[in-house]
């Protein structure tokens, strides 16, 4: 017997060896497809080569894929648990010819591998063919040695495959697995089709065609091969046995399942033990690669898979939350293949533990109003929609679980009144938002959330990817084209562009599309808090509601504005541990060339402050610890040590971001723990290096702090240098010696300006640096003295009118002084004329002639100063008037 794991690795290697390039697995969330929720088939990652979009270095490949089938029109999950084939998650092995090989190839690679390398018995398998494809009978006659009779035409379009309406199609070749005779069916095309006997095993599509809109379909100028087999199929029929849920893996995971609850997989339990170990793998790998569960989208499906395994965890009597404590031996079979698996488990555990607490209260709550609800209800009644409705509005018990409790009791639930129901609650809570006044969001935004629900985001993964536009807005109102040179804001189901919120710039980038469509996006905004609203201007092409787009982030500016971000959250917490608890977030900005951070302190950081912090922010930077993220309750982020945010509006769940080294000693959690839904870089040394550039005051209470990272740091560093350079080439001396030549220069600037003006005090005392009224006069009847001094320190004012009234004996002296236009006016009385003559007076007298107000002193020296210097003649002037009378 082959395990499973031999078995994958035995695929790859086989098509390796075969001139094909072995792919790792694309995550489960497909970004280049915006028509399916989850990856579902193993040639989706491949889509873009076969139409054309990308192109290859290697034209053939082979992978083992990860699919998911639990929503949208690929939905398995009611019957997960309760058949033999169907799951949740399932991997589908596939080999890929992009135009290289072809249908003779691609047969004799099939009977190959199956009949050479694995030793399958040829007189079990049977072959089907499109029934027009002659060529593929023929190859499997002459290669297969099949006779006529197991090679089956069938004419449906079970056996032709398309892409779509239009574009690459072709027919198949189906391979089925007879278990025997024991097992009730017949092959396929045979009334007993339906039967359990002959099992699908691996499909060969042989893509040769391009199908035209008009109907016509045009042979491809390179046909190609896709081909995909179930992992769990043929696991089953090499380990000789019929029922997927029997094979190792999942005999491993019931095992695990059987142990933690006491209870055996017999008779009633089986399904609800397959369903749970189906569910794990599930959304253990979409919680793997990047989906946390929500109340919309992807996230919705998967809190939906969740709930349902726990539910059937409830109905096995367990206790006490039991999923988390199945990921090891999740990990155990499947780690190996899959080491996204290892690398999550911390998330994973957590995730699901959390869920199954929060989903116990609801289920404890739900089931007991669900049963007083249906006491007097019997086999093939019906649940009314308004109760189920209730029991979601109210009580937070979903729809699907509602129908699936009551399923085992023959009840059914009127889905057209639960819609009703919602319809009217929805009619309700646009009436709110019509008279609450809110003119931020325009109605034409209310209109198209309620059409198309929320836009999901998958930028936290990923920065490109396809998207379905949903909406264009012109002007403030819906339109359903743009063309060249149009300003439009454009609508898609799913984005990867950040829409601006919680302080973070919104981003930036290109919309492209066939027939020349490129848009340029300068902006994205978030209307009503769930819309990305794309605001791009049409370059070329014509855009129109219904087309399937690609989007592109500018990276370089999203890299910047996540280091940005990421650097915001190690700041709080170096303030916070600088400064004290008391230091709080009262706002921020996060752009791509810059970060700008409020907090509340009462006082100016000192120069050891802000040296401290950056030296602390940058140590967690060199660290490079990796940054996680958990989805929890706002109340137990909060316990857990995590710090909201200012500004942010929080649902029932929250984003907690923890980044940095983790303190044990302390509290055991991370250097930074807070709430936040913004895009952050994969590990604190992407951050580069951080550089505080200014530190200031916002309001009484509030300071800011402007930063910069990465490549933003490094030019302002660099930029410093180059001036530094620059300053000591001026200076003739090397940078380290700068400080050192400025001190002397300015050393030998205060001694010149010292001699400067003792030079300009004699000059004025001695006459020969006046310009006016130098020698003494008589005015008014006493003896005045009046000078205008250019150059002179107002400063020394004082000490040459002491010397005046000196040298003068009885008299009045008045001095104007001119620096850089404006002018300082000084007046002294001797004291046998302060009865009669008062020093204020005669300033305030000259300082209105020089255009100021005020001045003032002593009766016997007074001082004042006006902004026109050119007017020092007429103050003088003004200070004689006074005298005259």
């Amino acid at each position: 017997m082959s395990s499973t794991n031999e078995i994958r690795r035995s695929f790859l290697d086989y098509f390796a060896a075969n001139g094909h390039e072995a792919v790792p697995s694309a995550p489960l969330v497909p970004y280049n497809d915006p028509t399916l929720m989850f990856v579902n088939a193993g040639m989706v990652p491949f889509k873009n080569v076969f139409t054309g979009l990308e192109a290859r270095g290697v034209p053939r490949a082979a992978s083992s894929q990860k699919c998911v089938r639990a929503g949208g029109k690929h939905n398995d999950l009611d019957n997960v648990g309760y058949t033999a084939r169907h799951h949740t998650f399932f991997e589908m092995l596939g080999n890929f010819s992009f135009g290289d090989y072809f249908k003779e190839q691609a047969i004799t690679h099939a009977w190959t591998l199956l009949t050479k390398e694995w030793g399958l018995p040829a007189d079990k398998l049977t072959a089907t063919v499109y029934h027009t494809d002659d060529e593929a009978f023929d190859l499997w006659r002459k290669i297969a040695g099949l006779p006529e009779e197991r090679i089956i035409r069938i004419a449906t379009s079970d056996n032709f495959w398309s892409m779509g309406d239009t574009g690459p199609c072709g027919p198949c070749s189906e391979i089925f697995f007879d278990h025997g005779d024991h097992i009730w069916g017949g092959p396929p095309g045979s009334p007993e089709e339906d039967g359990d006997r002959f099992i699908e095993i691996w499909n060969l599509v042989f893509m040769q065609f391009d199908q035209q809109s008009g109907g016509d379909r045009i042979p491809l100028p390179k046909p190609s091969i896709d081909t995909g087999m179930g992992l769990e199929r043929i696991s089953a029929v090499m380990q000789g046995v019929h029922d997927n849920y029997d094979t190792d893996t999942f005999k491993a995971l019931i095992a695990a399942s059987e142990s933690l609850t006491g209870v055996k997989a017999e008779g009633d339990t089986q399904a609800s033990h397959r369903v749970i170990a189906d569910h794990l793998r599930s959304t253990s790998f979409l919680l793997a690669d990047g989906v946390l569960p929500s109340n919309e989208g992807r996230g919705y499906v998967l809190r939906r898979i969740m709930r349902r395994a726990m539910r059937h965890a409830h109905l096995l009597g367990a206790k006490d939350p039991l999923m988390h404590r199945l990921v090891p031996a999740l990990i155990a079979e499947m780690g190996q293949a899959y080491p996204e698996l290892g690398r999550a488990q911390p998330l994973i555990e957590e995730t699901l533990q959390r869920e199954e607490v929060q989903f116990r209260r609801t289920l404890t709550n739900g089931l007991r109003l669900l049963d007083e609800a249906t006491q007097s209800l019997g086999e093939g009644d019906s649940l009314p929609g308004d109760t189920a409705f209730k029991l979601y509005d109210t009580f937070g018990f979903p729809y699907d679980l509602t129908e699936d409790a009551l399923r085992a009791r023959g009840i059914g639930v009127d889905k057209q009144g639960f819609d009703a129901a919602m319809a009217q609650q929805k009619a309700a809570a646009r009436a709110a938002w019509k008279g609450s006044g809110d003119a931020a969001a325009g109605e034409v935004w209310f209109d198209i959330a309620e059409r198309e629900g929320a836009t999901e985001f998958t930028g936290y993964t990923a920065t490109s990817g396809e998207g379905k536009v949903v909406a264009l807005v012109k002007n403030g109102a819906e339109v359903d084209a743009a063309q060249a040179g149009d300003e439009v804001i454009v609508l898609t189901n799913q984005t990867p562009f950040y829409g601006e919120s919680g302080g973070q710039s919104g981003d930036t980038g290109v919309i492209s599309g066939g027939d020349g469509l490129k848009l340029t996006v300068s902006d994205t905004a978030k209307p009503l808090g769930r819309l990305h609203a794309h605001h791009a201007k049409v370059e070329s092409g014509t855009i129109r509601t219904g087309d399937t787009v690609h989007l592109e982030v500018d990276l370089e500016r999203r890299d910047a504005i996540r280091a940005n971000h990421s650097a915001t959250h190690l700041l709080h917490a170096a303030l916070r541990g600088r400064l004290g608890g008391h230091v709080t977030q009262k706002g921020s900005l996060v752009a791509a060339d810059r970060l700008r951070f409020d907090f509340s302190h009462p006082a100016a950081l000192t120069a050891g402050d802000i040296a401290a912090i950056e030296a602390e922010v940058n140590a967690e930077i060199r660290h490079n610890e990796p940054v996680t993220t958990r989805l929890m309750t706002p109340e137990d982020a909060i316990n857990a040590g995590a710090m909201a945010l200012f500004g942010e509006k929080y649902g029932d769940e929250v984003r907690v971001l923890s980044m940095g080294r983790t303190n044990w000693q302390d509290s055991g959690h991370n250097y930074s723990v807070e709430l936040c839904g913004g895009t952050h870089v994969a590990a604190t040394g992407d951050i580069g290096v951080f550089r505080v550039i200014s530190e200031s005051a916002v309001s009484s209470g509030v300071r800011r702090i402007e930063a910069l990272t990465g490549e933003g740091a490094r030019k302002w560093l660099v930029g410093r240098e180059d001036a530094l350079k620059g300053t000591a080439s001026l200076l003739r001396t090397t940078p380290e010696d700068v400080e050192a030549r400025v001190a002397a220069l300015l050393d030998e600037r205060r001694k010149m300006e010292r001699e400067l003006a003792e030079a300009k005090k004699a000059l004025a005392l001695g006459g020969g640096g006046a310009k006016a009224e130098a020698a003494d006069e008589e005015v008014g009847g006493v003896k005045f003295s009046g000078q205008v001094i250019d150059g002179l320190d107002a400063k020394e004012l004082r000490g040459l009118l002491d010397q005046e009234k000196q040298r003068m004996g009885s008299g009045v002296a008045a001095i104007v002084v001119v620096n850089e236009g404006k002018a300082s006016i000084a007046a002294a009385v001797t004291e046998d004329l302060t009865g009669k003559v008062s020093a204020v007076d005669l300033v305030r007298a000259g300082v209105e002639a020089l255009g100021g107000k005020g001045g003032g002193g002593r009766p016997d020296m007074a001082q004042g100063g006006g902004p026109d210097g050119a007017k020092a003649a007429e103050a003088i002037a003004a200070v004689k008037a006074v005298l005259v009378g």
